[in-house]
């Protein structure tokens, strides 16, 4: 590093163009123009989109990093520091975003003030003004050469294929949490989680969701204006909208979200029915089941799953709603029998005795499980729902039934869900995939922050920060 002594005072030389590294907003590797006639820093960027709340303005932007290389592509969010009009040196005015973010040049790391514009024909894709080299650089004088170039060191473009191997670059995402119940404890407790991580996060209404599907430019519109580009959405769609909640869940996953939850997963869970069919595909152990259509079946039904007691669900049926115990052939032939008067479709699944009226709800995030409790139902009740009354604690499982709800997850195709486990005397049997578990009722019994467990599964999966060396078909702005 090139530095100086003057009076006691340790001072740094900069040539008319360095190397530096922005690397909070993963740009390992950038070269600069030192302007001292320019007062403030520049970065090229574009598609500049804000995002975030008043108190909290973000921004998210693109850039080229390489000058050469054009398909190249990095995407950076940043906090917004200020709105300023910034006259370049044609004499145009621009009211550019202002954020600010710690710069390296050489061994030296200090924070600098940068407004967003598009430098797309420009040799240098970043200015640095004076106002970044003014004194208090760590104590330190910056001394301008306007005769030599990079003094502080050189860098190189290869750095950029190293960091797409490692750990993503930590930046504030904009994240939707689709709910018709924005208040309750779930919704909040993940907006909560994700804005102590410095994300923002948007509660929206799936009813008020309306789609502009077109094949160049897929849109979500809310109240009279489309929704911005999210990085991620948080699906928590109730069962009397899962077919609409589908379709919205489609739309954002057309135009590039990371959907925790996507909708054929979300459809797969929701249909009882197809959710079996798919755990017995993939010899998932669960109660004996059976489907049919026609009365005359019913007493070939009754006997598939072992005679009565047994239990009868409706195929939509969720929180323990519509679904019924046959405790006598009769009560089960009565039940079957209404269900059909009722044209609706059902199942029929044997009753578990041994299980007593109590299951484990296990809480699996990408591939592990991260909390479980037991639910056991009000006395007399063999339904052990919350929403029913059922207590729960905390719960030891074991490693069968740990691998037992990671792989019926997997096989739904979920990557959050509440997987329902009855504890017989064969071992674990699935009961049911939930695609949109409560957190309430886990995060109480487990005290696990589960909430924050799904954020950081965002974090770690939502699309990449760098870009790939490979041709980009992105419009021009």
């Amino acid at each position: 590093m090139a530095e100086y002594k003057d009076s006691g005072v340790v001072g740094i030389d900069v040539g008319w163009e360095e190397w530096v590294a922005l690397k909070q907003l993963g740009l390992p590797a950038l070269k600069a123009k030192v302007d001292t006639g320019a007062r403030t820093s520049a970065l090229h960027a574009f598609t500049i989109q804000p995002f975030g709340s008043e108190d909290n303005p973000k921004v998210r932007f693109g850039i080229h990093p390489i000058p050469d290389r054009p398909d190249f592509e990095v995407y950076c969010s940043a906090s917004v520091v200020d709105r300023r009009e910034v006259t370049s040196s044609n004499g145009q005015v621009e009211l550019r975003y202002v954020i600010e973010t710690p710069i390296t040049i050489g061994g030296k790391t200090w924070p600098v003030q940068m407004t967003l514009t598009n430098r797309e024909n420009m040799a240098f894709k970043m200015l640095l003004g004076r106002q970044a080299m003014e004194e208090d650089v760590a104590g330190e004088v910056v001394s301008v050469r306007p005769d030599a170039a990079n003094l502080q060191g050189e860098l190189s473009y290869d750095l950029y294929k190293t960091l797409k191997k490692a750990k993503p670059i930590s930046r504030p995402l904009h994240i939707a949490i689709l709910t018709r119940e924005p208040n309750n404890y779930s919704s909040q407790r993940m907006k909560e989680a994700a804005e102590a991580r410095g994300h923002t996060v948007a509660l929206v209404d799936t009813k008020r969701c309306y789609l502009n599907i077109q094949s160049h430019a897929p849109e979500v519109h809310y109240d009279g204006a489309p929704l911005p580009a999210f990085d991620a959405v948080i699906p928590r769609i109730g069962a009397s909208l899962t077919f609409y909640g589908m379709a919205v869940m489609r739309q954002f996953e057309a135009m590039g979200a990371y959907c925790v939850n996507t909708a054929a997963a979300i459809g797969a869970s929701r249909d009882k029915l197809q959710a079996h069919q798919l755990l017995a595909l993939h010899r998932i152990p669960m109660p004996t089941t059976a489907f049919a259509n026609l009365p005359k079946d019913t007493d070939s039904l009754i006997e598939l799953v072992g005679g009565a007691p047994l239990v009868v669900k409706l195929l939509q049926s969720t929180q323990g709603r519509g679904v019924v115990l046959g405790e006598t052939k009769k009560a089960a032939e009565a039940v079957i029998g209404a269900f059909q008067g009722l044209d609706a479709n059902f199942l029929v699944q044997e009753f578990v005795k041994e299980a007593a009226g109590e299951d484990l709800r296990c809480f699996v995030i990408g591939k592990r499980v991260v909390a479980s409790m037991i639910r056991k139902g009000e006395e007399g009740e063999y339904r052990s729902n919350l929403h029913r009354g059922g207590a729960a604690k905390a719960v030891r499982i074991t490693k069968a039934e740990r691998e037992v709800a990671v792989k019926a997850a997997k096989v739904m195709g979920l990557r959050v869900a509440g997987v329902d486990i009855l504890r017989t005397n064969d071992g674990p049997a699935v009961l049911e995939v939930n695609s949109s578990p409560g957190l309430e009722g886990i995060e109480k019994a487990s005290k696990k922050n589960v909430a924050d467990l799904i954020v950081d599964h965002i974090e770690n999966n939502v699309r990449p920060v760098v870009g790939k060396l490979t041709t980009s078909r992105r419009k021009k702005p």
